[in-house]
């Protein structure tokens, strides 16, 4: 009746695996949890352990396919009609986890995004930066999440049936650099299909080093900015973009990439530091964006 869903990519899944599994054995539902790795080159043997619960399959994948391409094949292989998605670096927040997914394996609504929150420990300076923007942007209560209901869904919690997945799908054209879940929710909007948000947490566990989260949020802008050229989402859709628009139709535009690479080293420093600024983030983002279009 609930297949789990675990992409993961170097990092080592055992313990995430070993509680759903704990968790969802003592229910009478029957489940399977499919894990599927995305070639990796580290913890191969650790997670090849996990085989030894029943119903959980590992497989590792002999080319990398990519972030969309891994969720669309576990979908694939999923045997029952709900699917369950988690990412790899997460752990339930506490031992309900399972239970609270379960009255909706039978209810009209077809998506449920259970969100997620931060430890609330101090990591290193080298991860404040990304530990303080999850807090603060992604780590909100059901009853915020429902006010911005599709551009606050992040993929690493939900449940979905499988008839709303095949619909749907997670791009595979798109360049591997992030964005699959903005556009995912974008079509989900498109199809006017509500999302069921509740107050059933994950922790995020994989906090990136500085360097790590920087350069994943060039990606992500890189991303954002082909979503936006191959008119896969509309420029209103995520702030960022609405500010960017704006900048354009005031020819602002290049005024902010001169301002961005002025205002670099000294923005990498704040965000670098024992405080790093959401402000500042922001700006950062938003320069480094411009510095894309002005550099076509």
């Amino acid at each position: 009746m609930l297949s789990i869903l675990i992409p993961t990519y170097n990092y080592n899944i055992v313990a995430l695996v070993s509680e759903i599994h704990q968790q969802i054995s003592t229910t009478n539902t029957p489940f399977e949890i499919i894990c599927l790795d995305d070639a990796s080159t580290l913890f191969a043997a650790e997670n090849q352990t996990i085989t030894q619960f029943s119903n959980t399959n590992y497989e590792i994948l002999s080319n990398n396919v990519g972030r969309s391409k891994i969720r669309n094949l576990l979908a694939q292989k999923a045997k029952y009609d709900w699917l369950l998605y988690l990412d790899a670096d997460v752990i339930p927040k506490d031992a309900d986890f399972i239970k609270r997914y379960l009255p909706f394996l039978n209810d009209e609504i077809k998506i449920v995004n259970g969100g997620l929150e931060y430890q609330t420990e101090k990591p290193e300076k080298d991860k404040l930066l990304r530990w303080y923007y999850g807090k603060e942007r992604e780590a909100l209560s059901a009853e915020k999440r429902e006010k911005s209901s599709y551009i606050s869904f992040l993929t690493l919690n939900f449940l979905i049936h499988k008839s709303l997945f095949k619909q749907i799908n997670f791009n595979e054209d798109i360049p591997n650099m992030r964005h699959e879940d903005t556009l995912f929710s974008y079509h989900l909007m498109q199809l006017q299909i509500p999302i069921k948000h509740i107050n059933n947490p994950i922790y995020h566990l994989g906090l990136d080093t500085f360097e790590h989260a920087m350069r994943k949020e060039h990606e992500s802008l890189f991303a954002l900015k082909n979503l936006l050229e191959q008119h896969l989402i509309e420029w209103d859709y995520i702030k960022i973009s609405r500010v960017f628009r704006l900048l354009q139709q005031l020819c602002l535009v290049q005024v902010v990439a001169f301002f961005h690479d002025k205002t670099r080293v000294f923005f990498l420093k704040n965000l670098a530091s024992h405080q790093p600024s959401l402000f500042i983030f922001d700006i950062y983002r938003l320069g480094y964006l411009c510095k894309l279009y002005s550099s076509n």
